[in-house]
């Protein structure tokens, strides 16, 4: 039977492949053939040069670690603790952590917008209104961070639900406990390794969320490197085209970094 299937198996994956890789490869054949010039290069060479690339691109990857630092801080101890001491919360957990899902991001942009308008209104006097200031600085926008991470958490949550189902948490804390391990040390020695996988799973999703999420950034008046593929892509046909298959292809390489770091961390450990 599943050598029956192993032909319908490759069927199907090329048909996958055709769907993904035929409209691709159609556009950067339109962006690099010009009628009467033959093939060129000059609308990618046009993007590198314009102004804003390398500090927009930058600043995205900035707030995507940042993002992926914070998350996962925030969610795994909160995970790990929830499987341990109150596994009848789940539900409700995960209900929370679903809520970005069903909430559209235009009002979750109104709701922000209007948190930090009480600065300069009501608390003009106070610490918090600094604050407000300062998370909004342009260089390094963090309240991009805190939007990021909520709307992060159903990715996340679903990545590390799954790697903590698929080992025995309590078991590996206790026998960290039993060592004379501290909590914290037996958080990073006995879980983190087993939950590499959902670990770099959650990056992943997260790292893809930041680089493509352009409506809270527009809307809150920041340019990271989706709102400027938008700024700069609106004027040609061909560099718009352009822009976008260098989104896609600038996506692809971090992700593929970050699966590269995560297959040396691998080997390493299986070696040791």
């Amino acid at each position: 039977m599943a050598r029956r299937m192993n032909p319908w198996r490759w069927v199907v994956l090329g048909l996958a492949a055709l769907y993904f890789l035929v409209p691709l490869a159609a556009s950067v054949v339109f962006t690099v053939d010009v009628p009467g010039q033959g093939v060129t290069f000059d609308a990618y060479r046009e993007i590198v040069s314009t102004a804003g690339f390398g500090s927009s691109l930058l600043l995205s990857i900035e707030l995507a670690l940042a993002t992926i630092a914070l998350v996962l801080l925030l969610m795994v101890p909160a995970m790990v603790a929830l499987r341990l001491g109150a596994p009848r919360l789940r539900p409700v957990v995960e209900v929370v952590c679903s809520l970005p899902l069903v909430v559209p991001p235009i009002a979750f942009v109104a709701g922000i917008s209007t948190v930090l308008k009480w600065g300069p209104e009501y608390l003009s006097r106070t610490p918090l209104f600094e604050t407000f200031v300062a998370v909004q600085n342009p260089g390094f926008p963090f309240v991009l961070v805190l939007a990021y991470v909520v709307m992060a958490l159903p990715f996340v949550y679903r990545a590390l639900d799954s790697g903590l189902r698929a080992i025995d948490v309590r078991t590996l804390v206790e026998a960290a406990r039993s060592c004379g391990a501290p909590w914290p040390q037996a958080l990073l020695r006995a879980v983190l390794p087993n939950l590499r996988g959902a670990l770099l799973n959650a990056a992943f999703l997260t790292l893809a969320l930041v680089l493509g999420e352009f409506t809270v950034a527009q809307l809150l008046g920041f340019q990271p490197f989706a709102v400027w593929i938008y700024s700069v892509g609106g004027s040609q046909a061909q560099l718009s085209v352009a822009v976008s298959v260098l989104s896609l292809l600038v996506t692809w390489a971090l992700l593929l970094a970050l699966a590269g770091v995560g297959g040396r961390n691998r080997t390493a450990s299986s070696r040791g």
